[in-house]
């Protein structure tokens, strides 16, 4: 079967702090948009597995429960957790794959449709590099660019104390994705990270040569998070103590002006 919803999107993102002193960044990438309903078709590309190893692949355990359990079922009973009666249509990740058998996101972003085929959540789901994960879940409308926030409930930089929220600006992935996210203490902006991407389809050849690009993109992330902190740290920026994790593994967002 053909590959219709499955993307690769290629493009850079940008960190820049800005409190208590400018600190900035920027990087190329490539991230994979993954249609579950897919997965098996993409199964057959070159290069790619689903829950094996290869030089690129997809684990379900990297993402939702973390537990190897199957992702729509998880994703169903979140929205059931949060009190929304309607079953997913279309689900699909934004995220980072396994390069090499090496993974790690910082962000994978969960866009699910209604069972028209109308984007109805989308679920950020925030990984630090402790281990430890939460995901924010919110409602939107049917357009292809959205505006909520959230409040911060999850410990994800060293230095940043578990305070203030997120301000989101995103697009439905369509031939461009955009994603900002703004942190926001006492309505002074402290950082903001962006994502943008143009549109691949995914096939062996452009998932191969998105790889030559952007070679093992997963250890140039968690290498440039460490050398960032180390930057960050030798311009003054203190340590805060980590906190627990919140209970809940998904907290369902009230929505704030963006």
């Amino acid at each position: 079967m053909p590959i219709n919803n499955s993307a690769i999107y290629e493009g850079t993102t940008t960190h820049v702090r800005r409190q208590p002193f400018e600190h900035r960044l920027q990087y190329g990438l490539f991230s994979l948009l993954i249609d579950l309903d897919e997965l098996g078709d993409l199964a057959d590309l070159r290069f790619f597995s689903h829950n094996r190893k290869n030089l690129i692949s997809f684990f379900d355990e990297d993402h939702g429960g973390r537990d190897g359990a199957d992702l729509r079922t998880w994703i169903a009973s979140e929205l059931e957790r949060g009190g929304f009666e309607d079953s997913p249509g279309r689900i699909r990740l934004l995220c980072l794959p396994r390069i090499a058998g090496y993974e790690f996101n910082p962000l994978t972003v969960w866009f699910i449709d209604d069972m028209s085929g109308a984007p109805r959540w989308i679920l950020y789901e925030i990984h630090n590099t402790f281990g430890e994960a939460h995901s924010h879940l919110v409602e939107v409308d049917g357009t292809d660019r959205h505006r909520h926030g959230f409040r911060k409930e999850f410990f994800v930089s060293p230095f940043f104390d578990v305070e203030g929220g997120y301000r989101v600006r995103i697009t439905q992935p369509r031939d461009r994705l955009s994603v900002s996210i703004t942190y926001v203490i006492d309505e002074e902006t402290v950082f903001t990270a962006t994502l943008s991407g143009k549109r691949l389809p995914l096939t062996s050849k452009t998932l191969l040569g998105a790889t030559i690009r952007y070679p093992l993109i997963t250890f140039k992330v968690m290498g440039a998070i460490h050398w960032e902190a180390a930057k960050l740290w030798l311009k003054g920026a203190r340590y805060r103590k980590r906190p627990p994790a919140p209970v809940d593994a998904v907290s369902v967002s009230t929505k704030m002006a963006a």
